[in-house]
């Protein structure tokens, strides 16, 4: 099994994208589509990475990622946030709760690759 990345959005076209950009590159891309999603997926398997929406259904983004930096076996997972929201105190907030990275919709496929990637590489 490859290195695997949880998508986590409510917006399957998004989704979409972003798991042809990653599967094309050999990662093994899991979906979830709202928060409550993606905290089962985990609980079944710690993905390498996630790629995690803030504004969602049922449990948002920002809990998701207060509940993986709770847990000591999902602490240490890389989180990049990838969300429309973009005020400085939503950026902020993302980043003191544990996010390690945070990217504005729109965005660049290859960019969140690339930033994927490279949070990858510092955990080896």
């Amino acid at each position: 099994m490859g290195i695997s990345i949880l998508v986590c959005d409510d917006d399957d076209l998004l989704i979409d994208l972003i798991d042809y950009r990653l599967s094309s590159r050999g990662y093994d891309v899991v979906i979830a589509n709202d928060g409550s999603e993606a905290l089962k997926r985990i609980a079944d398997a710690i993905p390498d990475a996630i790629i995690l929406d803030a504004m969602m259904p049922v449990i948002d983004g920002y809990e998701v990622l207060r509940r993986l930096r709770e847990n000591e076996a999902t602490k240490s997972v890389p989180v990049i946030m990838l969300t429309a929201r973009k005020q400085e105190q939503d950026i902020v907030s993302a980043l003191e709760l544990g996010a390690n990275d945070y990217l504005v919709k729109p965005f660049i496929p290859e960019e969140l690759v690339a930033r994927l990637s490279r949070l990858l590489e510092g955990q080896k």
